[in-house]
């Protein structure tokens, strides 16, 4: 049985990633999961404070679902980094995350509204999409590319762009644009590190 703690940060998570944080208020959260507001504040001093449990909340939940999906899709890590552009098109779609939808990323929504980098909201955010590069960081050194930081960071822009336009414009299909563009990465990547490679000279006896 769930209990009070995560039925509240279950409730708040949907309004907010629904509604947006400063447009959703204590009040509509307390009547959606059905506690009074003496239970809130049992569990939380404030309203940040929820914020904060269900952004990591949040963090747990995608980091474990798309790891998952790109881990199940193949044992190949250049294969896994492609299936990360699969992944968010089912998103887009509808297709994971079921009773939340597609309302964009909520930390790109959290940081929008809490656009100080030091507001704790903010870095929690941040903190979530440094460990979703850190995750394409260790796949692209297994994929064999010779700097894998720099195109996990390309892969990464190319997510998060790929999320954006799909929540602005109503453009489902960026994330196979995106997986078009990241394979094309990838590619020129493993061709580079494999052209860097110096053979040995011929013995000349």
């Amino acid at each position: 049985m769930q209990s009070r703690r995560d039925n509240l940060v279950d409730t708040a998570l949907r309004l907010f990633y629904t509604h947006g944080f400063n447009a959703t208020g204590i009040d509509k959260i307390l009547s959606e999961a059905g506690v009074a507001k003496m239970t809130l504040y049992k569990h939380f001093r404030s309203k940040d404070e929820l914020i904060l449990a269900v952004l990591h909340r949040r963090d747990e939940q995608f980091r474990n679902w798309l790891m998952g999906e790109m881990e199940k899709a193949s044992p190949n890590p250049r294969e896994r980094l492609l299936a990360m552009f699969d992944a968010i098109g089912d998103w887009f779609e509808g297709r994971a995350f079921k009773g939340l939808g597609f309302s964009g990323c909520a930390f790109i929504n959290a940081a929008g509204e809490f656009g100080d980098h030091d507001h704790p909201a903010h870095r929690t955010a941040a903190e979530h999409k440094r460990r979703i590069v850190d995750y394409l960081e260790r796949l692209c050194a297994q994929a064999g590319a010779r700097d894998p930081r720099d195109l996990a960071e390309q892969l990464a822009l190319l997510k998060e762009g790929a999320i954006v336009t799909a929540h602005v414009r109503g453009m489902h299909e960026a994330a196979r644009t995106a997986r078009r563009m990241a394979e094309a990465a990838i590619d020129t990547a493993l061709r580079d590190d494999r052209s860097q490679r110096v053979e040995p000279a011929a013995r000349v006896d």
